[in-house]
């Protein structure tokens, strides 16, 4: 009887010394790995900034590593023409005017000739009559970027609606002051401006599910997922690699903001860029400063 007492003392002895063990060698080598991850994002940090000052051109960016709630910014509070990327808050806009019964996104409408513009999306080439719905409209207006269908949202909210929506989501330098297409008004000085902090914003509350609620936030991150337009930040990816994101393109404008989504980690990726050389330049940078941020993944799988 007393040996076995003995005997299970000792087990439990044994069992607890190598729990204990386990704990530490876990815990140190935890402690190791997110040295080598800080130390790398360091790395990082330094890399991209001297790309910045490299490449020629003016640039606004917001990297974040959601898992290490870690954050690389340069000139993120830098005002910048917003092109097509004012199109993600809008989305928010039209799935709050649906939640607040201002619109229903099952509404239909009826493509007019005087609504159809240049430039990016197919409604362009629709006949006049066509029936879309509004939620039909806001697929669109994001994974097609379509012009037509962000000028005939714009229009059913209005400008004073959105506008206010901006400022009660928390966008500080984000505005709304003309129609997409719209040059004539642009030459009289009247644009719509970002930054890269207030996209950065608009991206955490959709991955977080903190924008009206979850299914909401699912909505809208699975339109950013279907973009068509992957000349930036995925350019240089694998395509393993999911990226739910938003572009903008106007003349010496080129930004794109979104998320990378990775099995070492989700990564925020908001780039503006205005006066490079060339769109080609601007689009290389932005696919460059992508592929930096995966590279920086791939030492922690």
């Amino acid at each position: 009887m007393i040996n076995l007492t003995r005997k299970k003392t000792v087990y439990i002895f044994i069992t607890l010394l190598v729990l204990i063990t386990s704990a530490v060698f876990f815990y140190g080598h935890q402690k190791a790995m997110l040295g080598r991850r800080r130390a790398a994002w360091d790395s990082l940090t330094k890399i991209l900034e001297e790309k910045i000052r490299a490449a020629g051109l003016d640039a606004g960016l917001v990297i974040e590593d959601f898992r290490m709630k870690s954050r690389i910014v340069y000139s993120a509070d830098k005002p910048f023409p917003s092109a097509s990327l004012v199109k993600v808050p809008i989305m928010l806009a039209c799935f709050y005017a649906d939640e607040k019964k201002k619109i229903n996104l099952k509404d239909t409408l009826i493509l007019k000739s005087a609504q159809k513009v240049s430039g990016s999306g197919i409604l362009k080439e629709m006949p006049e009559g066509t029936s879309l719905t509004v939620e039909e409209l806001v697929d669109l207006m994001i994974t097609q970027s379509d012009n037509t269908a962000c000028n005939i949202l714009i229009d059913l909210l209005g400008f004073d609606y959105i506008n206010n929506f901006f400022q009660s989501l928390g966008l500080k330098d984000t505005n709304l002051s003309r129609r997409m297409m719209e040059f004539d008004v642009r030459k009289k000085g009247i644009e719509n401006y970002t930054t890269a902090q207030d996209m950065a914003f608009c991206l955490e509350i959709i991955y977080h599910n903190k924008f009206l609620s979850s299914k909401i936030s699912r909505q809208s991150l699975s339109l950013l997922k279907k973009q068509e337009v992957n000349d930036r930040i995925p350019a240089k990816l694998p395509p393993s690699v999911v990226v739910a994101h938003k572009t903008g393109l106007e003349r010496k404008i080129c930004h794109d903001a979104g998320i990378m989504f990775m099995p070492q980690g989700d990564f925020l990726i908001c780039v503006l860029t205005k006066n490079a050389k060339s769109t080609k330049v601007a689009k290389r940078f932005i696919a460059q400063i992508a592929l930096d941020v995966y590279e920086y993944a791939g030492n922690f799988r």
